[in-house]
């Protein structure tokens, strides 16, 4: 235990707050530490192993996200957006390694979160498998290689309860072919078509989202040229690589230097 890498877990009562607590309790190289919920939470004070139905654990569920940061060495945030940049302001104080899988962020959460990684390490993706971040570097490479002929659309499918489009991964996966062809994805970013919606803009990169049942997670980046397509796909059928990828992330980062980082700096592919 004494090299083993204390870990705090933010929205314990989640879908993947509940994953990531049994990746961590199965690590050798790391232990949990506490774990938050929203302010008035059934859970707020209880045992974590009894408030999950269990056995006692010794480890307590927290409101207040700084009783269990300054406990920690790394704190795993799948959270909101809102919640994760309150937490990245405490984690830039407590020079916490900040792992951020949450999603829907906006341009200013972003902002503040590379503010916070002047003083601490941030590892943020859309996507924490070693799978999906495979297929952003493709993704890239082979955008760059095709010219605007090519068009590009990604189609990603997600389980009915999953809240913002397009998701995390897509627009990960958008911004990769953004840069393989040297323009921002916000001026060439085509979403929500319905209608008469006029032919389709030469280089822009479309998105179309599906939600539905207890996907865990599809995505397939789509190259449409005449007379031929080249389609890149992942498809994830065990939430557990999201939670893997994120503590693989809260271990690498220990003793690296404050900044941004991503899963690509993890997993040594750029």
């Amino acid at each position: 235990m004494a090299d083993s890498i204390g870990i705090a877990v933010m929205g314990a009562s989640g879908r993947m707050g509940r994953m990531l607590i049994e990746c961590v309790a199965a690590s050798e190289a790391a232990h949990l530490v506490g774990v938050t919920e929203r302010a008035g939470h059934e859970w707020i004070g209880a045992d974590l192993g009894e408030a999950m139905g269990g056995a006692r654990s010794g480890v307590r569920v927290y409101d207040d996200p700084l009783d269990v940061i300054v406990k920690a060495q790394a704190v795993i945030d799948f959270t909101s957006p809102s919640a994760t940049v309150d937490h990245a302001l405490l984690t830039a104080q407590t020079r916490n390694v900040h792992v951020i899988g949450t999603t829907g962020l906006s341009g200013d959460d972003i902002a503040k979160l590379d503010a916070a990684a002047r003083h601490a390490v941030i590892v943020r993706a859309g996507n924490m498998s070693l799978g999906v971040n495979l297929l952003t570097r493709l993704t890239q490479q082979v955008a760059a290689a095709l010219d605007a002929d090519f068009d590009i659309e990604i189609v990603e499918a997600h389980h009915g309860q999953k809240v913002d489009a397009p998701s995390g991964t897509a627009l990960m996966l958008g911004e990769a072919a953004a840069a393989g062809r040297n323009v921002e994805l916000a001026e060439v970013s085509d979403r929500g078509r319905d209608g008469i919606t006029g032919a389709r803009e030469k280089g822009h990169i479309g998105f179309s989202a599906i939600r539905g049942g207890d996907i865990v997670g599809e995505h397939d980046v789509i190259f449409a040229g005449a007379g031929e397509r080249i389609v890149l796909s992942h498809i994830a059928s065990d939430r557990m690589i999201f939670a893997r990828g994120a503590l693989k992330a809260a271990l690498w980062g220990q003793g690296k230097p404050p900044g941004a980082y991503t899963m690509a700096s993890v997993l040594g592919l750029g």
